[in-house]
């Protein structure tokens, strides 16, 4: 992904034998690594996108407000660099549920449809993680008409 997100990981949470505990807030932090990414997808910022995106990271996710601030910070001010989902999306493929991979999805739909308006980046973005995290096409789909009906 960005640069200094990766370090930023990499500092903060990426240890090695670490508790479940401790596993299960990387897993958090990387969803929300993406999801911070959606909002960046297109070259208009919404602020529905940011207050949809902060929602999901405090109550989905457990992440502080510090933690919060902080990710979405470092995404913001590398917006325009090349992205790299695979370490992020390893993590969840390798450690997720599918129930979980499915819950992310739909939580990247909330993202991408939170300013009402869909861009071709947004749904690119949400079908190459939804591939890369080994969700059913047929899953990808669902979630995103739950979004849509709701």
């Amino acid at each position: 992904m960005i640069k200094k997100l990766q370090l930023f990981f990499e500092k903060n949470f990426m240890m090695v034998g670490v508790s479940a505990v401790v596993e299960a807030h990387q897993l958090n932090l990387a969803a929300a690594a993406l999801l911070i990414e959606m909002v960046l997808q297109d070259d208009h910022v919404d602020k529905t996108e940011v207050v949809q995106v902060k929602k999901i990271l405090v109550s989905q996710f457990d992440l502080s407000e510090a933690e919060m601030e902080s990710l979405y910070a470092l995404a913001e001010e590398e917006k325009h660099q090349a992205t790299d989902y695979h370490q992020f999306t390893k993590l969840i493929a390798n450690h997720y549920t599918q129930p979980q991979k499915i819950r992310l999805i739909e939580s990247l739909w909330r993202v991408a449809y939170a300013d009402e308006v869909l861009d071709k980046y947004e749904e690119h973005m949400v079908r190459r993680i939804s591939d890369l995290i080994h969700v059913s096409h047929k899953d990808f789909i669902q979630a995103k008409h739950r979004v849509e009906n709701a």
